[in-house]
Parts: structure tokens; sequence; C-alpha cells
């Protein structure tokens, strides 16, 4: 029999090493790092760029298999996570320990050697970012944890466009901000409807630490708050009418989804739609933004637009 406290270990095969990684996470990252790479002013070699991409998903698994090392304890008691690897028992501790570092410093040595150091230092900050700062100082101690610790998950734009300038200029910093402001309502919908785990493990997530009114209210606020940020590429010259257009309509039907979420009194947990809405279209969201940016500078250099 196999429990929670790892008393029996079964081996870990591939599909465990996956998971660590935590791969639907992933698809996000890798997604958002790439527009970053491709939207950016400039040439790379398309062998390079594909190690660039290649060592942010690699440092993004890493992260998240230390994430899950660290926190084997708290998934067991949770319903969302008591099926991850560790917790279930098919892997031990200090195989996803190892393996979370190997990929760590796989990936920042790697980017390094093959995008410059300047690349590789960023990769690095996000990793130390999400696995230390977040995990470890931020999750178990503020309910600000989502608020700042939504760098962790910003940087991959960042890194892809700093890949191909080997530069931080202004535009990769709206791209960062952008993720950074969309983090808050994106997870605190999620939140919202799984909060009963967090308060079961003592997690001061949002909704368990303030309440559900006061987080409502604060997945509205920043759903209005990121609508500028959004814009931000095109008031700054860094992007066209297409991208234009597409995070205006994006941003106000984040903002019209918002409104239900934000002005609910009382709801009963099964009946959280809304919110599942929300969270839903959040992600769909930042696929089709950053994907508008990419579509925004292919057509540009095609002279599609001026």
């Amino acid at each position: 029999m196999i429990t929670a406290d790892h008393s029996v270990i079964v081996p870990s095969d591939w599909r465990d090493f996956l998971a660590l990684t935590k791969p639907r996470v992933m698809t996000l990252v890798v997604f958002t790092g790439l527009c970053g790479l491709l939207a950016a002013p400039g040439h790379i070699h398309p062998v390079i760029g594909a190690i660039v991409i290649l060592c942010i998903a690699v440092g993004a698994g890493g992260a998240a298999a230390l994430n899950q090392w660290y926190e084997a304890e708290i998934d067991a008691q949770m319903k969302r996570t008591a099926q991850r690897p560790i917790p279930a028992g098919r892997m031990d501790k200090t195989n996803a320990r190892d393996f979370g570092i190997a990929l760590s410093a796989g990936s920042v040595m790697v980017m390094g050697l093959a995008a410059g150091w300047l690349t590789a230092i960023l990769l690095a900050v996000s990793i130390v970012y999400y696995a230390v700062v977040y995990t470890i100082w931020l999750k178990p101690r503020t309910p600000q944890n989502i608020v700042v610790g939504g760098g962790a998950g910003a940087f991959p734009p960042l890194i892809g466009w700093v890949a191909v300038t080997q530069d931080v200029t202004l535009m990769p910093i709206v791209l960062f901000a952008i993720i950074f402001m969309w983090t808050p309502p994106h997870f605190w919908a999620l939140a919202l409807f799984v909060k009963t785990d967090y308060a079961k493990v003592g997690i001061p997530m949002m909704p368990v630490v303030a309440g559900e009114a006061s987080t409502r209210r604060q997945i509205l606020a920043y759903a209005v708050l990121l609508a500028p940020f959004a814009l931000a590429p095109w008031f700054l010259g860094g992007a066209g009418l297409i991208y234009a257009i597409v995070a205006t309509v994006l941003s106000l039907a984040f903002i019209a989804l918002s409104v239900p979420v934000g002005t609910r009194r009382s709801v009963e947990d099964d009946a959280m739609k809304p919110e599942r809405r929300l969270f839903a279209f959040s992600i769909l969201y930042l696929f089709v933004l950053f994907g508008a940016l990419v579509a925004d500078r292919l057509a540009a250099q095609m002279g599609w637009i001026a």
C-alpha cells in the first residue's frame, strides 16, 4: 500500500518526471517566451532561437520540480495536488530535488553559452524567483504571494526578447508587466473555487485571509488596471494596429467577465460558473494577446501594415 508519508515508493518512470515540470503551465511559459523572441526587433539564428526556447522550457520545468519537492507534504493534503508524483508515492523527494537542480543549472549554463550571459542571468533569476522567493518565502507567509510572486511567470517574454536584442529596454519590461498584472486576477479566480484546499493546509491565499468579497473586488480592480498595460506596447510604438485592436477587445472582454465575479456577494461552492469562465478566459487572453503581438510584427515585416 502506498501512503502519503512515502513509506513505499514505486519506481518512477518518464511520465512522473514530466509531471514534475508542470507541462500544462509550461505551455504558456514557452508560448510567451517564443512570442517575446519573435516580436523583438532584430534577428536571431533559428538554431539559437530554438535553444533559447528549449532553455526557457527546461528552466521552468526545473523550477516546477523544485516547487513540488519543497511542497510535497502540503500537496499530499490538497485534493487538487494529491496525485502529483511525490505525494502519490511514485517518486522519492530526493530524486525530484536533484532532477529540479539538474534542469535548472543545465538550462542556465546552456542559455549562457548559446545566447549570452545576460539572457542566462535573467533565466536564473526567474528560476530562483519561483523556486525560492515565491515557493519558500512568499507563498506560506503573505496573501500578497500571488501579486509579488507573479513576477516569476512574467520573465519568459523578457528573456525571449533579450535573447534577440541583448539589451533590456522598455518594451520587454512592458511585456513582463502585462503578465505581472494578469497573474492576480487569473490565479485568484482559481483560488476562489479551491480555497478550501488552501485553508486546510494553512496557505494564506487571498480568499482565505481577506475573504471572498475582498478577493472579488481585487479581481475586478486588477482586470481594469491590466487594460492600459495590455495597450502599452501600442502606446509606446512597439506594436501596431492589429495588436491594438486585439488588445482592446480582449481587455474589454476580461473586464466584462470580471464584473459578475467582482460584484457577487454570496456564492455556493458548486455554482462558481462566472469564476470558472474568467479563469478559462484568462488563459486564452494571454495566448491571443501575445499571439497578436507576433502577428502584428510579422505583418509589419511583410509590409501589410505601416
